[in-house]
């Protein structure tokens, strides 16, 4: 009878768990900005990858030659 009891608080702890993580995707923006300050339209690049149990998106920009 007690390893029943013990399946189903694991069950339970497990489900609990998988709720937590769906709650909420792990994001990680990263950001490299290379662009000049008085650069009122600089080149960019953004992009993102969600794959469900965690999230990245990128952004790059530049100031282009003129």
């Amino acid at each position: 009878m007690q390893s029943l009891d013990k399946r189903k608080m694991g069950l339970i702890a497990g489900g609990a768990l998988l709720v937590a993580l769906a709650w909420q995707t792990p994001t990680a923006s990263l950001e490299i900005q290379t662009h000049d300050v008085t650069d009122v339209a600089p080149k960019k690049v953004e992009a993102a990858l969600d794959l469900g149990i965690a999230a990245v998106s990128l952004l790059i920009t530049w100031t282009a030659q003129r």
